[in-house]
């Protein structure tokens, strides 16, 4: 941690008089510490310019901000959409450097809302802002409501909380994104009656679980001919996904169609391959991978919904630019848009 900065014979009062700001601002201003707006910093140095408040090396420091630490908290495990977030996060300085900011990437054990609640909570001092997928626990949303009160911004990926203070939420409006997960199986399926399942990876994401509901809700108004025989949960895990699907498979051996509303999907089509069921079953995913790509292109997945994983992490360091410099969270941030990718319009690799 950088030293206090020494004054010479001017006041810090003296200075906060002619900024027109506490002498708490511009003591957070010259020891660069953040939470004051761009011109507010401005003013607060010109006045400690104007009156000699203190060597020029010393004010040519504090005009250069520290960077910004940002932790991104992602949740462990064998979701190959979120491993490639974090890979693509974990190396992205030379991109963000217009930003200053550094950027950590930390895993953590799903579905433990008591272990994220602790983490974030642990991370309060070393980061200047936090980007996480949320869980919808009581604990996770006392966390984010105590980082906020601390001054620690915290933004949701992915899947939201609510009725907490969080500064903003990048991801896709999920009740939508199932709608159309169903309403595509239901296009794919035709007019004859049919059934089809879900997995999930777990209802403690209210992504997930606004999913689960679109997905039935566009049944029950538009294909009442095709029933919806249940919830799994596979935790986001490709060999839990590959037993349930197993599963699902042996109740019912006139399966359809299958929505993986979560990650893993690789578990889903190895069961669906050892099978033989891969050609006659709908299987509509999440998350544009080098594994559903591979799916798309052999004809084990029929659609994958995605979401631009470049957009997602320069929208989160945006929002929290946004803040340092003052801005409303959102200012300049367009939501996040889904892309429905089939093997016939796959993008490019790298594109």
């Amino acid at each position: 941690m950088d030293k206090p900065l020494a004054p010479s014979l001017s006041r810090i009062v003296d200075v906060a008089r002619r900024a027109g700001v506490s002498t708490a601002t511009v003591d957070r201003v010259l020891n660069r510490r953040p939470g004051v707006r761009a011109i507010t910093q401005q003013r607060v140095l010109a006045a400690a310019s104007e009156l000699d408040y203190m060597p020029a090396e010393n004010l040519l420091a504090a005009m250069r901000p520290k960077p910004m630490r940002l932790l991104f908290l992602l949740p462990a495990g064998t979701n190959r959409f979120l491993s490639t977030l974090g890979q693509l996060i974990a190396h992205s300085d030379g991109r963000l450097a217009p930003f200053n900011v550094h950027c950590q990437v930390d895993t953590i054990k799903s579905f433990n809302p008591d272990l994220l609640a602790r983490q974030l909570w642990r991370a309060r001092d070393k980061a200047d802002g936090i980007a996480f997928m949320a869980l919808e626990h009581p604990v996770v949303r006392e966390a984010v409501d105590r980082l906020a009160e601390h001054g620690v911004p915290t933004v949701t990926l992915i899947s939201d909380i609510l009725n907490a203070r969080r500064a903003a939420y990048i991801g896709l409006d999920n009740r939508s994104i199932g709608r159309t997960a169903g309403y595509l199986i239901a296009r794919f399926l035709g007019e004859r009656p049919a059934k089809v399942a879900m997995i999930a990876g777990s209802r403690s994401y209210r992504a997930h679980e606004e999913r689960e509901m679109g997905f039935l809700h566009v049944f029950e108004e538009l294909f009442p001919a095709i029933k919806v025989v249940g919830l799994r949960e596979g935790h986001d895990d490709a060999d839990r996904n590959y037993r349930q699907t197993r599963m699902l498979l042996g109740q019912h051996p006139d399966l359809a169609g299958i929505y993986n509303i979560g990650g893993a999907a690789d578990g889903v089509a190895r069961a669906l391959n050892e099978m033989n069921r891969a050609r006659d079953v709908v299987f509509i995913g999440h998350g544009l991978t080098s594994d559903t790509r591979s799916f798309l292109l052999d004809g084990t997945m029929d659609a994958v919904i995605t979401q631009n994983q470049l957009n997602t992490m320069m929208s989160c360091v945006g929002i929290f630019d946004n803040l340092r410099a003052g801005r409303s969270a959102m200012h300049g941030i367009e939501a996040p848009r889904s892309e429905i990718i089939f093997r016939e319009n796959i993008p490019a690799l790298g594109g």
